[in-house]
């Protein structure tokens, strides 16, 4: 199932067992603690820990919210979902969920990437932490931000005003005229990332992931800058295969902090 359904389902399944087994007249503690043990296992069928944790996370979380005594009217958990869909708009859901890239993840690819990209797009840039690493490396380039969030490009806009961020669909955009685009995904949309690139990027330009390679396609280079994720540059080579042949890399520069 695209996400979120599946963490849809492992509340779903929490609150359907805690509403049987309090309708079967167990004591209230009973259901809560079942329901949370069945939303647990159903979570933990996510590919991911942080989809695991979102998902086990639900039922427990909307559990406390609604407990007697707490006061809060039994529409308040629903009434959540309102702010979270204009925070992430429904379209966006099949791509991946707002997680910042860490300042030092992207140290080392100045080496690799040369030159340096004249035009680079953060494909779905949230915040904007993944372009404040692209000025890092590159504070000559031109910096470009696609969110399809609406108060997140607005925010990224105006927390990195170097960088040039609009309101966009990352996969409607095309990424022509882009030297390098950089993208924090996860598994699921790396190969129709990679067809995207292919079909629209110029030879010789870069594609550039954190965590997620392109299936079934040899990197350019993988860089390791002690942040714990791994980073795959791939270089537009059409009449190679598509891609120059792999080498490793790895950064052992220090962190430079938030």
């Amino acid at each position: 199932m695209p996400w979120p359904a599946p963490a849809i389902a492992a509340w779903a399944a929490g609150w359907a067992v805690a509403a049987g087994l309090r309708q079967a007249g167990l004591p209230a503690a009973w259901p809560l603690l079942l329901g949370a043990v069945v939303a647990t296992a159903v979570a933990a069928g996510n590919v991911g820990w942080r989809r695991r944790a979102i998902a086990a996370a639900g039922f427990p979380l909307s559990a406390a919210l609604m407990l007697p005594g707490t006061g809060l009217p039994p529409l308040l958990w629903p009434a959540l979902l309102v702010p979270l869909v204009a925070l992430y708009p429904l379209r966006a859901w099949r791509d991946a969920p707002f997680f910042p890239t860490p300042a030092a993840a992207l140290q080392g690819l100045e080496r690799v990437v040369l030159p340096g990209p004249r035009r680079a797009l953060d494909a779905g840039c949230g915040l904007g932490h993944g372009l404040a690493a692209l000025q890092r490396l590159w504070p000559a380039a031109e910096l470009h931000g696609a969110e399809r969030s609406a108060p997140l490009a607005w925010l990224a806009a105006r927390r990195l005003r170097a960088a040039r961020v609009r309101r966009a669909d990352m996969w409607a955009l095309s990424w022509a005229g882009f030297d390098l685009v950089y993208l924090f995904q996860r598994p699921e949309s790396m190969a129709r990332a990679w067809a995207k690139a292919v079909r629209e990027m110029e030879e010789g330009s870069w594609l550039v992931s954190l965590e997620f390679p392109v299936p079934d396609v040899p990197p350019t280079a993988q860089l390791h800058a002690g942040t714990g994720r791994a980073v795959f540059v791939y270089r537009i080579r059409r009449a190679r295969g598509g891609t120059e042949p792999h080498r490793s890399s790895r950064s052992t520069a220090a962190p430079a902090g938030r």
